[in-house]
């Protein structure tokens, strides 16, 4: 059975054309989950930790896409989080919506 909030998630992706929607596929397609859950710690922070500090603007999609793609340290503790230089810009900040969408 289906919660809200992953109901709202699922309904939303049907309104969105796929280049410009992530999802959980594409954070596994794009290894991030080898260090983040969505709902827990693991070496980096929960994706539902990371919504629920940032706003979703588009202030902070620029910010967040802009430090996976060039790595960051600092933010969440000593681990520092190495650059994604694999990732597009589109699929950065396709990634940042779907994660602050998870508040």
């Amino acid at each position: 059975m289906l919660d809200t909030r992953r109901l709202i998630v699922l309904l939303g992706a049907m309104l969105v054309p796929g280049a410009a929607f992530a999802s959980a596929d594409l954070a596994r397609s794009k290894n991030c989950v080898a260090c983040h859950h969505t709902e827990r710690r693991v070496i980096g922070p929960a994706f539902t930790a990371i919504a629920g500090r940032y706003d979703n603007d588009d202030a902070n999609v620029r910010i967040l896409s802009e430090r996976i793609i060039a790595g960051t340290g600092g933010h969440w503790g000593p681990t520092p989080m190495p650059p994604q230089s694999s990732l597009s810009q589109e699929e950065a900040e396709a990634l940042v919506r779907w994660i602050l969408s998870l508040r």
